[in-house]
């Protein structure tokens, strides 16, 4: 265990928060929390309507209609 401390205290650093992947690019800290936002609002939406699209019944199909045949 101890000598994979040294691998542990080498990946401390690299813990940032998604705020400076925003300021690599020039941006501030709004800039990817309103990315953020328009991704879970699409994510949103979408769970939205495949939730609609469950509820619709289904519509019969042609081979329900038409009786089986019994093999020969």
């Amino acid at each position: 265990m101890l000598r994979f401390l040294p691998l542990f205290l080498l990946a401390v650093p690299a813990q940032a928060h998604t705020g400076h992947f925003g300021e690599l690019a020039g941006h501030d800290h709004w800039v990817l929390g309103a990315g953020l936002g328009a991704i879970a609002g699409a994510a949103a939406i979408a769970w939205v309507k495949g939730r609609r699209k469950k509820d619709e019944p289904e519509e019969p199909s042609e081979e329900a209609d038409t009786p089986e045949e019994a093999p020969a």
